[in-house]
């Protein structure tokens, strides 16, 4: 596999800048692997996919508002703060991109919009920089600082202004663990409403969490995939979760379903020598998903259409089969399938 086998084209205004309302309006393309066939649905309609005893696995990671507008000290210069990760709670210690980065050196502090003060103590890439915030109050004060001051970080590819509802569009109805620059997307689709129905029928669902960064949207720039290094992002893997996958997997009546490339990240990072799920703590990965892959606990797999050369494509691709997704997508295009984080989904059987 080379990265050229995983372009194709869409029109820009199938780019969903806003997602369905009510959430699971949304369509759903269902492919099924073993007979090769795909069915337009809606995403309604899912629990009738599902039975008693099946496991829906989700992220429950929580979008911070990670985008800050500053000043340069003694030119003024505006700029833009891009946080990626906490370091250091206590030292408030950040990861983060600046742009524009040109003359950001070490030493330098920043002057955020609202307040809050960081000083640059590293200068490690081209954009990237470490800062610590100069801030008296505890982690917990400092986190709802940002949240008043800063904005929800959209995706780049939609191209419009930041509203104020975004804060609560561009979350899961599972949003609970606050870390993540970007939403999982697949998750955005659930409402109050489907939930209870697959709680009614039986189906079990349950969280990881995985703290989703920038590496998402960007795509893979070497031809040779075996070159391409994802970003390490953290995950969390609780006993009662891996406990509840297992019992799904061993029983040749139940599924383990993941909702996102995230959630696959996750459990098939967490292997025991058992090729089962296992507890994980605080853990972090940077698997790459791509065909060839053998999958060891995702059984199906519910995800939203992607990027070009993206890694969640390459994802998709390696669990579906590479020239099935490829089919499906311009079939997706040609049908005008809303593309995207707030685009419709795609239910992998």
């Amino acid at each position: 596999m080379k990265v050229s086998n995983f372009k194709y084209e869409y029109p820009k205004d199938l780019i969903a800048k806003y997602p369905a309302e009510p959430r699971d309006s949304a369509r759903l393309m269902v492919l099924d692997r073993a007979n090769r066939t795909i069915r337009h649905r809606y995403v309604r309609d899912l629990p009738e996919y599902f039975g008693e005893g099946d496991v829906i696995v989700v992220n429950d990671t929580k979008v911070f508002p990670a985008r800050l507008f500053g000043n340069k000290e003694k030119t003024g210069a505006n700029i833009q703060v891009f946080l990626l990760r906490e370091l250091n709670a206590e030292s408030k210690l950040w990861d983060v991109i600046v742009d524009p980065a040109r003359k950001i050196r070490i030493g330098n502090k920043l002057y955020f919009h609202g307040g809050l003060v960081a000083e640059v103590i590293d200068n490690t890439t081209s954009r990237g920089r470490t800062i610590r915030f100069v801030f008296d109050g505890s982690s917990a004060d400092l986190h709802a600082k940002i949240d008043e001051i800063g904005q929800t970080p959209l995706p780049p590819y939609v191209k419009r202004e930041v509203e104020e509802e975004d804060r609560e569009r561009y979350q899961t109805i599972f949003a609970e663990r606050r870390g993540a620059v970007a939403a999982p997307s697949a998750g955005l689709h659930f409402t109050p409403d489907l939930i209870e129905t697959f709680r009614a029928k039986g189906v079990r669902i349950l969280p990881v969490t995985l703290h989703v960064g920038l590496g998402t949207f960007r795509p893979v720039e070497v031809e040779d995939m075996t070159k391409h290094r994802m970003d390490s992002e953290r995950f969390i893997i609780s006993e009662e979760t891996a406990s509840a996958v297992n019992k799904a997997l061993l029983s040749p009546d139940h599924t383990v379903t993941a909702v996102g490339t995230t959630v696959v990240r996750a459990i098939e990072s967490s292997l025991s020598a058992s090729y089962l799920s296992k507890p994980t703590g605080l853990a972090w990965t940077d698997k790459f998903i791509c065909p060839p892959y053998k999958f060891r606990i995702t059984e199906r797999l519910l995800t939203n259409f992607h990027q070009p050369r993206s890694t969640l494509l390459m994802l998709a691709a390696a669990f579906a089969g590479h020239d099935f997704v490829m089919e499906s997508y311009n079939l997706a295009v040609q049908e005008e399938y809303r593309l995207f984080s707030f685009g419709d989904a795609m239910l992998i059987l």
